[in-house]
């Protein structure tokens, strides 16, 4: 069992890891947008889509990214509990639609918002009870 604090050092790794995992999924959707004009309606054109998307700068990118964030998030979790780094890697949860909105142009509605405010009071609320864990020695 791991009774190892979050230094400042993990907590930069897992921000890293939260913004790179961000980049993942607009790589990724980057992506797919250019190829969107394919349909998929048959084994034939499902082939073409692949090749199509497999050509694309962003999907390597988004790959190439996701053996980044493989290697970070491993350290991190080498040295802090899992159930202390998963809510404190949450920040892409909100990384997310914020990029969404400023580079993709989506809209993000007030409910969805709220949500998102939501998960960032349980993340600070996870980090508290980690320092708090940390503090009684268990």
């Amino acid at each position: 069992m791991f009774k190892k604090k979050v230094t400042l050092k993990i907590l930069l790794l897992l921000i890293v890891s939260d913004i790179l995992e961000t980049a993942i999924h607009f790589f990724f959707k980057k992506g797919a947008l250019a190829e969107s004009e394919f349909s998929v309606a048959d084994f034939s054109s499902a082939l073409v889509f692949l090749k199509a998307v497999f050509s694309s700068p962003f999907l390597w990118a988004g790959l190439l990214t996701v053996i980044v964030v493989f290697i970070i998030w491993s350290t991190v979790l080498s040295r802090i509990d899992l159930s202390v780094a998963v809510p404190i890697a949450s920040f892409s949860y909100i990384l997310v639609p914020v990029v969404s909105v400023i580079f993709l142009h989506e809209h993000i509605s007030v409910l969805r918002w709220i949500g998102i405010l939501l998960i960032l009071m349980g993340v600070i609320f996870v980090s508290l009870s980690s320092k708090e864990r940390t503090a009684q020695g268990k």
